[in-house]
């Protein structure tokens, strides 16, 4: 799934010159909009702006240094199970920050389900990270384990997607710059909503990064995730649901709260879970 694209600068880019991770977030992370979307739910929700946030399944943790530099009061905990992306993060992410932004980021390896960290303002996962967790049983163990970690009026915030042919064995491509985004739903079990994921990369001398990333999933729906959050003890939670561009039938970037979704071949939405 994209987020972003941008303008193409042709011949720029080849496979064996290229770095995943940095391919990732020129094409999957948008973090301003990450940033600015934490303030406008929390002051929508809280009436207040948020300080603490828990990046989970956060990989290169873009979004947690991108938080620390929104704000001189925010601080911020980055999670993730995989050293390696976390080495990435630290050689190619840490270094935007200064000294004094450095001291409020926390980067910790360790599992989401185990992390002990103080009460947080905020809790999010990006990304559809938490896909992973294929039972119930699991994904409720996870969402309760955020409940427990945030603040009485905390938030958790993550996003989802699906539509018609989020159920279908199909490649969506995207031109970005200098090079093109491969989303590959390679598999689809109707019986248990288990899906094989792949990004690729392409480029314009014709060179493949093929299955750059590997992503082994459920894909959960929308009311199994909702009530999933009010189970374990959440007590509202709101769709923030993407408009639609009337030029060109895409989504516009501008994603408002509603109880009434489109019945569009492809969707992405974020939920906010209130404590």
């Amino acid at each position: 799934m994209t987020r972003k694209s941008t303008k193409a600068r042709r011949g720029w880019r080849t496979a064996a010159t290229s770095d995943r991770h940095e391919l990732y977030e020129l094409a999957v992370q948008n973090v301003d909009f990450e940033c600015s979307f934490i303030d406008r739910v929390m002051k929508t929700h809280r009436s207040r702006l948020p300080r603490t946030l828990r990046e989970d399944f956060c990989g290169t943790f873009a979004a947690s240094v991108g938080w620390v530099q929104h704000r001189k009061t925010n601080t911020a905990i980055a999670v993730d199970l995989d050293p390696s992306v976390l080495a990435w993060g630290r050689g190619h992410n840490l270094t935007k920050l200064n000294a004094e932004q450095a001291k409020r980021l926390d980067i910790r390896n360790a599992d989401v389900l185990k992390v002990k960290t103080p009460a947080m303002d905020v809790v999010a996962a990006w990304n559809f990270s938490y896909f992973l967790f294929k039972s119930r049983a699991a994904l409720m163990a996870y969402f309760r384990k955020v409940h427990a970690d945030l603040v009485s009026d905390g938030l958790f915030i993550l996003d989802a997607y699906g539509g018609s042919e989020a159920f279908t064995e199909v490649e969506e491509e995207r031109n970005l710059d200098g090079f093109t985004y491969i989303w590959d739903q390679n598999k689809y079990n109707p019986i248990t909503n288990e899906v094989l994921n792949y990004i690729h990369f392409r480029f314009p001398d014709g060179t493949e990064m093929r299955k750059a990333f590997t992503y082994d999933w459920r894909l959960w729906t929308l009311p199994e995730i909702q009530e999933a959050l009010l189970e374990v003890g959440f007590k509202k939670v709101t769709v923030y649901w993407e408009g639609t561009d009337q030029k060109t039938g895409e989504g516009n970037g501008v994603f408002r709260p509603t109880r009434t979704g489109e019945a569009c071949a492809g969707w992405i939405a974020y939920l906010v879970a209130e404590k």
